[in-house]
């Protein structure tokens, strides 16, 4: 079975977890070529989460250098647009959704936030 491109309208009806481990893709600030990694996200107001404890992960850096990225999951793909979380509070409320109940949910994280593209 193919994989389809989906809106955020999409997203919000095939999406309905707030918590879900899809994969990411994200281009290679180095190599230019796709680098794919499975991560938990979080589904919060229409944008998709992702975070780690410190900024070096592949993933993380690749998010940041450049914004275009892939989310799969289900058999479908959601392209959009990566950005750095830079609001501590939101970091604090994405990490608190990702690990409701645990004690590492209160860990200082860095968080990327994507915006799904309208097409």
């Amino acid at each position: 079975m193919g994989l389809n491109y989906l809106t955020e309208e999409d997203l919000r009806m095939k999406i309905d977890e707030e918590l879900f481990r899809p994969v990411l893709t994200t281009i290679g600030r180095k190599t230019g070529k796709e680098h794919s990694v499975m991560l938990r996200a979080v589904n919060h107001n229409g944008k998709i989460y992702f975070s780690r404890h410190r900024p070096d992960g592949d993933w993380f850096k690749n998010a940041v250098n450049n914004s275009d990225v892939k989310i799969q999951y289900k058999n479908q793909i959601f392209s959009g647009k990566a950005k750095l979380v830079e609001d501590e509070e939101m970091d604090k409320k994405i990490s608190m959704l990702k690990y409701p109940g645990e004690e590492r949910a209160k860990e200082k994280r860095v968080t990327i936030e994507v915006t799904l593209d309208e097409s």
